[in-house]
Formats: structure tokens, C-alpha cells, sequence
């Protein structure tokens, strides 16, 4: 009788230790801050793909490789699903990086790039998307990193680049500087800058639930003051150039048939500076 009673009470000892200990798991995955989400972390360029302008010395691939990596080790470590769509120095078509994106349903997609420019002292930070919904995520990405880099604010934009226009989940393409601009491109060859980048947009990731909708210009933000950022739609903007080009055209073309004096040979500078 009273082995059958310590055996009794050693059953309900294991399984009191036993439900407590699976409770205690079920509460440590529900703390986590990931909420089994897939981060996809796209390095841009790679392989045969430098990226930048040609004559650029930094090759862009290795910095925006470099940040996703670091970007990944941070995220991973906060409790994060993270897939990349290239981890070494690979040529991936942006067609196979659209399709790693949409394999995940609860998924965000972060793009990496640097940018670059004819023009050495273009600088600053902008941060793209297309869909509506991704617009949240991009303004707390583009809040967090402008806030902790040194480099100047170009805005959040929106933009139909093929892997924002083409992705099924929300997805932000970040501009972390211009790899032409002597000041951003030393910064960029900082191991530490780049660690701070991924920090950054790692908080942005962490913050992309608690936008407001209100502007705000203090730099610390609470869970609930991160700012909806303005945004410069040149989806719209790019369309209005092309009608503009078009009748530019029309318009020279009827001059050089009416006139025998030859055209002008003062070329147009671009208004814009090169992205991607």
C-alpha cells in the first residue's frame, strides 16, 4: 500500500514538472518578438553584378552582402525566421529572389542596396516600396536608419523596382548611402557603420507595428510614436517624364525637318541621380 502511495505521488510529480516546463515554453515562444515571421533579407547584386556605376571603385556587392549578413545575425539572434536570398558572392535573378519572397506567407522582404551617381556629392539615405502595405514597414525602417546614420534624409519613396512590384508581401528596398560620395563611402567601408546599419534596420523591422500616423521630429521613439513618414510617389512622377520625353521627341523631330541648321549639341543633364 504504501509503494503503491510513493509511486502515486512520484506520478504526479513528473507530470506537475512535466505541464509547468511545457508551460514555461509555450511562454517563452509567445514572448519572442519574431511571432514566427520570415524575415527575407535580399543583399542586392552579386556575381557578375558589381552593382553601382561603371568605374565605381566599392564594389556595391560586397557592401550590401556584408549589412544583409549582419542584418541576419541580428535578426536571428531576436528570435527571427530569416531566409536570404544569396549568402555569398552569387548572381541571383531578381525573378528567383521574387519567387524566395512569395514561397512565404508571413514574411516581410528587406532589399539591401548602396547607391550611386555621376555626381560625387549626391549623398543621404532613401528607403522604397510600392504596395500600400508595405508602407508602415518603410517608414520605420527609413526612421530608425536616417536616425542613426550620419548621412542626410532623401525620403521614403514609392517605386515600382521589380522585386517591390513584384513580391506578394510587404517589402522595402533600403538605399544605405552613395557608395560615389567620398564622406558616405568611407562610412561604408566601416565594419562598425555597417554593424549599425543592420541594427537599425533590424529596430525598423521591430517597430513596423507600432507606426502612427502622425509626424513627430524627435529622434527617440516610443512603441507608440514611431512616425508615418511622408512619401514621394514617383510611380506617378516617372510616368509624367516618359509623356514628356515622347513629346520632347515629336517636337525635335518636326524642328530638325523644318530647319536646315544642325541641332543643338548642348545635352540635357538628368534631373535625378541614378538609382539601384
Amino acid at each position: 500500500m504504501r509503494k503503491l502511495f510513493f509511486r502515486s505521488c512520484l506520478f504526479a510529480a513528473t507530470w506537475l514538472i512535466t505541464f509547468l516546463a511545457c508551460a514555461d515554453s509555450r511562454a517563452t515562444k509567445g514572448n519572442r518578438t519574431s511571432d514566427d515571421l520570415t524575415i527575407v533579407i535580399d543583399a542586392g547584386h552579386g556575381g557578375h553584378d558589381r552593382g553601382g556605376i561603371p568605374g565605381q571603385r566599392i564594389a556595391e556587392k560586397d557592401m550590401t552582402l556584408d549589412v544583409a549578413q549582419r542584418l541576419r545575425n541580428v535578426l536571428t539572434a531576436a528570435g527571427y525566421h530569416v531566409v536570404m536570398t544569396r549568402d555569398s558572392d552569387v548572381f541571383v535573378p531578381l525573378g528567383t529572389r521574387v519567387a524566395i519572397a512569395n514561397s512565404y506567407r508571413n514574411a516581410i522582404f528587406i532589399c539591401i542596396h548602396f547607391n550611386a551617381t555621376q555626381r560625387a556629392g549626391a549623398g543621404g539615405i532613401e528607403t522604397y516600396f510600392f504596395s500600400r502595405d508595405s508602407l508602415p514597414l518603410a517608414s520605420a525602417i527609413h526612421y530608425y536608419v536616417v536616425g542613426g546614420a550620419p548621412s542626410s534624409n532623401r525620403g521614403v519613396r514609392r517605386r515600382g523596382y521589380y522585386v517591390l512590384r513584384k513580391t506578394s508581401i510587404p517589402a522595402v528596398l533600403v538605399e544605405c548611402g552613395f557608395l560615389t560620395n567620398p564622406t558616405e563611402a568611407a562610412y561604408a567601408q566601416n565594419s562598425s557603420y555597417r554593424q549599425k546599419l543592420a541594427e537599425e534596420i533590424a529596430a525598423g523591422i521591430r517597430g513596423r507595428n507600432t507606426v502612427g500616423g502622425s509626424l513627430s521630429t524627435t529622434r527617440v521613439a516610443t512603441s507608440e510614436s514611431i512616425p508615418l513618414q511622408p512619401y514621394i510617389d514617383q510611380t506617378k512622377v516617372s510616368q509624367s517624364e516618359r509623356r514628356h520625353s515622347k513629346r520632347s521627341h515629336k517636337k525635335t523631330a518636326r524642328k530638325k525637318k523644318h530647319s536646315s541648321k544642325p541641332a543643338s549639341s548642348k545635352a540635357r543633364s538628368g534631373s535625378r541621380d541614378q538609382e539601384g
